[in-house]
């Protein structure tokens, strides 16, 4: 099966140009701040005009200031989805961005300044959020304006997959291809949950597969957009597909009447073309996503430095206890179900499972002496910083399984593949409620900690099962 044409423009080269176009605008808005400064507060201060020369501040501004508003945009999430623009969103986003970076450039730059009055502190303050906001909001909304001309046109648009094989598929293809204006989908074509597909939407579309075939699909055309539109009788199977496609890279939408198959996870973002609920798969804000994720680079970055003399010291004990390598290595499933090697020190004797999958328990004769004391006091994860700064796991996050042992925990609980969604953990809540699941049954157990913390997380709520993970290691109450 051949991948489709190129449906847009390359995404990287979209985001080099938003890039670029609010560093033109953050340097313009820091010049305009300058140049205020230097005719208006210093001038007044001293009494006499101030010449405008060569000032190695304002060099150094025009080129920190800048990298400090793409870093900003960056943690906010805007140069995500670049080609899914609208004009209010980019007020929106460009306020609220706009306003948190004045905030911190006067406390941190302006705020430092010595002035005549005070009150030269918020006008400055006020000169730059003004400068900034027009000039950024300016520039975007000639480029997104762009983009969505290109959209409405069919010039640009989203390779798209349809779920679903009777009426209600046909009625929204028909919706889709007779619409005035485009929003971006190019319907490839569509699978069948369950029977025989509707012979009308056959003669228009074609059948690309079934729903057994999602995961493939969306790999070898590219799909970026999936369109969930069954039928009432078919109903039971929209928990599965929704398990299937939550952990590929596509957007997700489902007709407004499915929208309870999905509650909590479902938006309506659209006025005045094809009514469609948005299915969202995001378990944090994009900012709080990014600070987790710099935490886990520095975190992991000093405990890999000031932990190596106790690094160097376990290692000794492991290879004076019993023989074999000092680290242990695993094939686990990761962020969404990619497999990577996890990396501990070994607790256990070689070849402890002989080539068949096994959970160790309390009494696993299998553990070597030092093991069992590496174990109960979890110092056996720590080599998984390594793990945490190549960004195969993070700190907190669900514990990852073996593909073994995930698919019976997933034959047992669907649910359980929404685990996926983020970075497995070295700790998490099942853990520090079980610590190692000596079973299958304790792992859905586990598990449904795990699918808890999905549903609940947050920064806060890390830094509690952290402090807990400190006090079990201290307290050698692992399992």
């Amino acid at each position: 099966m051949q991948s489709p044409s190129y449906f847009h423009p390359s995404v990287k080269r979209q985001i080099v140009i938003h890039v670029l176009l609010d560093w033109v605008s953050a340097s313009i808005s820091w010049l305009g701040l300058f140049l205020y400064r230097k005719n208006f507060v210093e001038a007044v201060k001293h009494g006499y005009q101030i010449p405008v020369n060569s000032d190695i501040k304002l060099w150094i501004g025009l080129l920190a200031v800048p990298l400090f508003w793409i870093t900003l945009y960056h943690l906010q999430g805007y140069y995500n989805h670049i080609f899914r623009r609208s004009r209010l969103r980019e007020l929106e986003s460009t306020f609220l961005g706009s306003l948190m970076g004045v905030v911190v450039l006067f406390f941190a730059l302006i705020l430092d300044d010595s002035v005549s009055d005070f009150r030269d502190y918020y006008w400055s303050a006020s000169v730059l959020f003004g400068l900034h906001f027009f000039s950024t909001l300016l520039l975007r909304l000639m480029w997104t304006t762009r983009t969505i001309k290109h959209v409405q046109s069919r010039k640009w648009g989203y390779p798209t997959l349809i779920i679903g094989n009777g009426a209600k598929a046909l009625q929204l293809l028909q919706e889709i291809n007779s619409a005035k204006q485009s929003e971006g989908f190019k319907v490839l074509g569509f699978v069948c949950i369950e029977g025989e597909a509707n012979p009308d939407l056959l003669a228009i579309c074609p059948q690309l597969g079934r729903g057994t075939d999602l995961s493939q699909l969306i790999h070898e055309l590219g799909i970026e957009e999936v369109i969930l539109c069954h039928e009432e009788h078919q109903g039971t199977e929209v928990a599965n597909i929704i398990d299937t496609i939550q952990n590929e890279p596509v957007h997700v939408k489902v007709q407004p009447d499915n929208y309870h198959m999905v509650m909590g996870m479902a938006k309506m973002n659209n006025i005045l073309g094809v009514m469609l609920a948005e299915v969202d798969f995001e378990v944090m804000p994009h900012w709080q996503k990014a600070v987790k994720r710099g935490f886990d680079v520095l975190a992991s970055s000093l405990a890999l430095i000031i932990l190596s003399p106790l690094f160097m010291l376990i290692a000794a004990a492991v290879k004076w206890d019993s023989k074999g390598p000092v680290f242990f290595r695993q094939e686990r499933l990761g962020f969404r179900g990619k497999s990577f090697k996890i990396i501990k020190f070994r607790s256990m004797k070689m070849d402890a499972e002989n080539g068949k999958p096994q959970l160790s328990h309390d009494h696993d004769e299998r553990r070597t002496r030092v093991g069992i004391f590496l174990r109960r006091s979890r110092l056996d994860e720590l080599p998984q910083f390594v793990n945490v700064f190549l960004g195969q796991m993070s700190i907190v996050g669900p514990r990852p399984e073996r593909a073994f042992f995930a698919d019976q925990i997933a034959d047992i609980s669907p649910i359980y593949r929404r685990v996926h969604r983020v970075r497995p953990g070295i700790t998490s809540w099942g853990q520090i409620k079980y610590g190692y699941a000596e079973n299958v049954e304790e792992m859905v157990k586990r598990m449904q900690f795990d699918i808890l913390y999905l549903e609940n997380m947050s920064l806060g709520l890390d830094i509690k099962i952290m402090i807990y993970t400190v006090l079990i290691m201290i307290q050698g109450r692992g399992k």
